[in-house]
């Protein structure tokens, strides 16, 4: 918004910001309405509106009639969403994904790449500035111009947006990610854990929205934690909340069962983990009673985990993420059964219904809320 000296002027881009925000919580108001929910003069809120108007922030959308004298229509304003972008990156150990959104949070266009998890620290983030430049041209939109740019990483990462440890990508631990991100592109970079993104993505517009205790459980290649605890993701005392690190017997030895399972049921074929638990689940799908066993219990063991985070913290729900939450109440159930079973108060257990975009999603809320900090301040 147009910058003004002095005290009044400081008075009216505060008013400005004012009815900004109304406009975009409202999904149309007229000059009277504004002016009311700002508490300025009606004239006031008219020169405000019009130098929105001129700057792109705002945009007429036809007249109803009831605001003005004598029968005439009343104008009628929305906050024009368009005016400005964002771009949200996940950076996987296989992959690269990004997607535009506007400053309603509608996603515009999107666009994934291979990224093989070998690949050379300096290649990756060259890749990552690359999809970005990519993923903007599809949606019209120039890279210099964009609010802001999040990008959710596997790894602890410090509030400064350096990666203080990875067990995943080689060469990332140490990485002042946000910094050489910067470097490479021009709109402020902000930088999250992937896991504390997919949770935000959860409480912006999964199963976890409208709900303040949350635990996100991650199941794919690797499993993963996030924590919800007021409303905010949880960080720790070194942003480190969540992280599984070296469990017991080897990640809660919860794969074992299907493991298996699927080196009996196909000896000769050699699968990871999360491929055997994929077979195992498909086959249960197809009522195979020895695959249907080996799922419950992986679930089940999956739940025990679980358990010393849900008792101390009596969250109101678990989210069962990543590609394993396709499997549904195959898993759902047995975790949901043992949690009836041991909790003092059993949270509700649901699967994600937000697929493999969660992190990017997730990274374009966290740009959105520093575009909002800059937009409405």
């Amino acid at each position: 918004m147009r910058q003004q000296s002095g005290d009044a002027s400081l008075l009216r881009r505060l008013n400005s910001a004012a009815v900004l925000r109304i406009l975009r919580e409202a999904e149309t108001a007229t000059l009277s309405e504004l002016a009311r929910a700002a508490r300025v003069s009606r004239p006031t809120a008219e020169v405000i509106v019009d130098d929105l108007l001129a700057e792109g922030w705002a945009e007429e959308c036809g007249e109803e009639p009831g605001d003005r004298q004598r029968g005439r229509p009343a104008r009628r304003f929305r906050f024009r969403a368009s005016a400005g972008h964002v771009v949200g990156v996940g950076i996987g150990g296989s992959n690269l994904r990004a997607m535009v959104a506007d400053l309603n949070g509608t996603v515009v266009a999107a666009h994934r790449v291979p990224a093989h998890v070998e690949l050379p620290v300096g290649d990756r983030l060259d890749a990552v500035a690359g999809l970005v430049e990519t993923v903007a041209a599809r949606a019209g939109v120039d890279v210099a111009g964009l609010a802001a740019v999040g990008v959710g990483t596997t790894g602890v990462v410090d509030a400064a947006g350096r990666v203080v440890k990875s067990v995943i990508l080689p060469g990332w631990s140490g990485l002042d990610l946000q910094g050489e991100l910067a470097r490479r592109l021009a709109p402020p970079v902000l930088v999250e854990n992937d896991m504390r993104l997919a949770l935000l993505a959860e409480h912006w517009r999964g199963e976890a929205k409208g709900h303040d205790d949350v635990v996100y459980l991650f199941t794919g290649h690797r499993l993963g934690l996030a924590l919800l605890v007021g409303g905010r993701p949880h960080r720790g005392a070194h942003a480190a909340a969540g992280e599984i690190g070296q469990q017991a017997r080897d990640h809660w030895w919860a794969f074992r069962h299907v493991t298996d399972y699927a080196m009996a049921a196909e000896p000769g074929e050699l699968r990871s983990h999360q491929q055997a638990a994929r077979f195992a689940i498909e086959r249960a799908r197809r009522g195979d009673e020895r695959a249907l066993a080996a799922v419950t219990a992986f679930a089940r063991h999956l739940g025990e985990g679980l358990l010393t985070l849900v008792n101390p913290l009596d969250p109101e729900l678990v989210v069962l993420g990543g590609s394993m939450a396709r499997a549904g109440d195959l898993l759902v159930a047995p975790i949901q059964a043992y949690f009836d079973e041991v909790c003092l108060y059993p949270p509700k257990v649901v699967p994600s219904a937000l697929g493999s975009d969660c992190v990017a999603l997730g990274a374009v809320r966290w740009a959105l809320d520093r575009a909002d900090s800059t937009l409405f301040s």
